[in-house]
């Protein structure tokens, strides 16, 4: 690589989920950023304890040539050998999710849910980074306006599905339906590719004269989620999803968690963080109204960032 390198590169694992906390960190910073994409060696399945290269594909490691950025961001356990590397040759380091040694980053962004230590590197938020932000959600309002037709007041449902498995149980799909289907107005329902077709097409059943609309996971049309998120007038997202729960804080929505018997410790003391900091409620307590602040987690990491004076 040759000329003037952009202030901050952002190394993007391929799983999109983890790519976006990076990515929706290094956007909310308002300065040029270069992405790598990440692909992944034999070796990046081994808990390399120094830093490294070894975890990429050959092809990608040309991609790491100086002249190096200020700030390098990135997320998740492959990618810290390689964080690592590039703080060995000056560059700060902002790694999201928990890492190992910490001392080896500049700043580490961890989920409240994975009980960080304090440290004056560590900086807990509450849920995951993501790439929602308000700006996002007034455009998508503004562009799909016409859902301001529906009857109030509009639940978005935000289904996923078991992290591993082949797909979501139909009866659990159908049972979460039917909950919301039962708080009246009408209900702005997405399926993920997690959800599974016969779980969507239950949930389709379950939300049965109730006024809605259905966004199937790979169906035609521009996806609606940000649109659904926007014209909510509460949110019901599945206990499952990190990064959809993380994002549906920016709302100033009353936001409910529908379990569905499959999450782990993990999930489940999310769930936590969000109850005790008043974010969030079982479903099994809607319709009982709350009101919460609107958290967007992701501005406040950026201001840290810029705050410590790393990019002037």
């Amino acid at each position: 690589m040759t000329g003037a390198s952009p202030p901050v590169w952002v190394l993007a694992d391929p799983r999109a989920g983890t790519a976006s906390q990076a990515l929706g960190i290094a956007e909310r910073l308002g300065l040029p950023f270069r992405t790598i994409l990440l692909e992944w060696s034999f070796m990046a399945r081994l808990p390399l304890p120094f830093p490294s290269l070894l975890g990429l594909a050959p092809r990608v490691r040309d991609a790491f040539a100086p002249p190096w950025p200020r700030l390098a961001i990135a997320a998740g356990r492959r990618s810290a050998p390689v964080a690592r590397w590039l703080r060995r040759r000056g560059v700060r380091i902002v790694q999201a999710m928990r890492a190992s040694p910490a001392g080896d980053f500049d700043l580490l962004v961890i989920g409240r849910h994975d009980a960080p230590p304090e440290a004056p590197n560590i900086l807990p938020i509450l849920g995951t980074t993501h790439r929602v932000t308000p700006a996002r959600l007034e455009q998508a309002r503004a562009e799909w306006a016409t859902l301001e037709a529906l009857p109030a007041p509009r639940i978005a449902l935000l289904m996923g599905g078991p992290i591993r498995g082949q797909g979501l149980n139909p009866g659990i799909a159908a049972g979460i339906g039917a909950q919301v289907a039962a708080l009246g107005g009408s209900v702005l329902a997405t399926a993920s590719r997690r959800t599974g077709a016969a779980a969507t097409e239950a949930l389709e059943a379950a939300l049965g004269r109730r006024p809605h609309r259905l966004h199937r996971w790979g169906g035609q049309g521009p996806n609606p989620l940000l649109g659904f998120m926007a014209w909510a007038d509460a949110l019901v997202v599945t206990g499952d999803s990190v990064s959809m729960l993380s994002e549906a804080l920016v709302t100033a929505a009353p936001l409910y968690i529908a379990p569905i018997g499959e999450e782990g410790r993990r999930h489940l003391a999310l769930h936590d963080s969000l109850y005790a900091a008043g974010q969030a409620r079982p479903l099994a307590e809607a319709p009982a109204p709350f009101t919460r602040r609107p958290l967007d987690e992701t501005a406040r990491v950026a201001a840290e960032i810029l705050g410590r004076g790393w990019l002037a």
